[in-house]
């Protein structure tokens, strides 16, 4: 007597139950939530760029997963993320060294300590959130840029060896024999 294996335990290859896309889809918004919160709160009072952007990346990995590398390169986030991470670093130059043109040290934040700063709620509008910012899309589109190229290295290797099969297949054919 055999026994089919559970669903954690399921042979490579088969895709994850509907029930499984469905969850990770349902997921997706609060990964997203956390990560906004960590990059603009953080663990104390300040952001935590880098965290947030780990956080978000492995919301999209876990799509990743969960629909398979075809699914994966569709999503608007992954096409993107390259494009972020650019953007991300340019705004961290900008931000590191733009103080130098006023007389600033480098990396100096604005408005300067003691000085008034916007407040948007209980968020200061100062230039480390935005620093803060740009390093959560310098490591989200990183971060995905590399899942993204594994997903394509595993895609065209999947269909070498695909057509490699196909090719002994047909070698091994007799030669009057049409294939279906």
């Amino acid at each position: 007597m055999t026994t089919r294996p559970s669903a954690p335990f399921r042979a490579p290859g088969h895709p994850p139950t509907a029930m499984t896309r469905a969850g990770v889809r349902i997921l997706l918004i609060p990964i997203f939530l956390i990560a906004i919160a960590t990059m603009l709160k953080g663990y104390a009072d300040t952001g935590d760029g880098f965290s947030a952007g780990v956080i978000a990346a492995l919301g999209i990995a876990i799509q990743g997963v969960a629909f398979g590398p075809d699914e994966f390169e569709r999503l608007p986030l992954v096409r993107f993320a390259p494009a972020g991470t650019f953007v991300g670093l340019l705004i961290a130059l900008s931000l590191a060294f733009l103080p130098v043109l006023w007389g600033y040290p480098v990396m100096t934040h604005l408005p300067l300590a003691g000085s008034h700063a916007i407040h948007f709620g209980t968020l200061e509008l100062i230039t480390a959130v935005l620093f803060d910012v740009s390093v959560f899309l310098v490591v989200f589109g990183f971060s995905v840029g590399v899942l993204a190229a594994i997903a394509r290295a595993q895609q065209r290797l999947v269909r070498t060896q695909e057509r490699e099969a196909r090719a002994r297949l047909a070698t091994m054919r007799p030669h009057g024999e049409e294939g279906a």
